[in-house]
């Protein structure tokens, strides 16, 4: 009976220690879980941009877990993780447009995580499986230079159509959807609405009025207002909305409606501190951060992904979203980049 005591608490503690992680490994048990332990502890994330630092730094204060990230494209990411054979970079994937994670989870790089608050986000916004989740979602329009326009005799753009007005030969700038998540989004959300036919041709006239394909999702609007191009296709956010106060610019969403994407955040597979990954992803969904996200973002997005969000609205209509199939941008990813090299050779 005795005997029969003890397997029964073994067993009960080694049900209870596997189910304080949600995802990735168990911690090893030669690691004494000490408060110093925990003190030394780093995470390693890969982020979209070095603005995040302040959110990092608020994680470290408030949990002693030292954090050191690396700013690199959601495109760049995926390739490299490829590369290196699933070896991953860091321990958690932040920002990027989601079609990335969707093929990163399906070439099995990602790790399923369950963490207390995921409940609460919008279905649609998050794996069904769970392994992403979205932090707010990006929004694409246009931004034109004032100056440009009036100084070339150019009409302003008010559709996605007009961009392939041949009086814009070289007057607009996009970033190169294979390293974009947010022109990607572009790419797959318009031959949505558009057909596949239609679609393709869409972006075959549209190729003609680009010089080149940037690699950063930033530049169109960094170049537009700079001057060298009189028109950026790029994301919109608050920041955005500055220039036209401080520049001679304008941002311009499009009447025949706007593409969108999630911006995504997981753990990867075989991280290295699968624990602290947990309990950031824990923290970070939690509404104040989820608030201090949308600052630093300079966009409110993160009130569709977390409706019951308290402070924070909606500056743009809603039904100014393209209706479209986020799904398919996972799926369609490798064939649809494909045909999209063809298309615009080296550019």
């Amino acid at each position: 009976m005795k005997r029969s005591s003890s397997i029964l608490a073994l067993l009960l503690s080694g049900v209870l220690t596997l189910g304080l992680f949600g995802c990735g490994k168990k911690p090893s048990s030669d690691v004494p879980n000490t408060d110093e332990t925990k003190k030394e502890s780093t995470l390693n994330i890969v982020a979209t941009s070095e603005d995040y630092k302040p959110l990092f730094e608020k994680f470290t204060k408030e949990t002693g877990t030292k954090v050191e990230f690396l700013s690199m494209s959601s495109g760049e990411v995926i390739s490299k993780v490829k590369a290196e054979n699933g070896k991953p970079m860091a321990d958690v994937w932040f920002g990027g447009g989601i079609d990335a994670f969707m093929q990163a989870k399906d070439d099995n790089l990602l790790e399923k995580c369950e963490f207390e608050g995921s409940n609460d986000l919008s279905p649609e916004f998050k794996d069904e499986d769970n392994y992403w989740f979205s932090k707010g979602l990006t929004v694409v329009g246009f931004i034109v230079n004032n100056d440009v326009l009036k100084e070339k005799n150019l009409p302003e753009p008010k559709s996605w159509k007009d961009l392939t007005n041949p009086v814009y030969k070289d007057e607009i700038l996009m970033s190169n959807p294979a390293i974009s998540g947010t022109n990607y989004a572009v790419l797959n959300s318009l031959i949505q609405t558009l057909g596949e036919e239609a679609g393709w041709k869409y972006f075959e006239e549209l190729n003609k009025n680009i010089p080149y394909y940037s690699k950063r999702g930033k530049d169109p609007n960094v170049k537009t207002v700079a001057g060298e191009v009189a028109i950026g296709i790029t994301y919109i956010d608050k920041s955005l909305e500055n220039l036209e106060k401080e520049k001679n610019a304008k941002l311009i969403y499009p009447e025949d409606g706007m593409p969108w994407v999630p911006e995504g955040v997981a753990v990867f597979k075989n991280a290295k501190n699968p624990e602290a990954a947990k309990e950031f992803m824990t923290w970070v969904f939690k509404d104040e951060n989820l608030k201090e996200i949308a600052k630093i973002d300079n966009k409110d997005t993160v009130k569709i992904i977390k409706p019951n969000l308290q402070g924070v609205e909606l500056t743009f209509p809603k039904d100014k979203l393209l209706k479209q199939d986020i799904s398919l941008f996972g799926k369609q990813r490798k064939e649809m980049l494909e045909k999209w090299s063809a298309l615009v050779g080296d550019k």
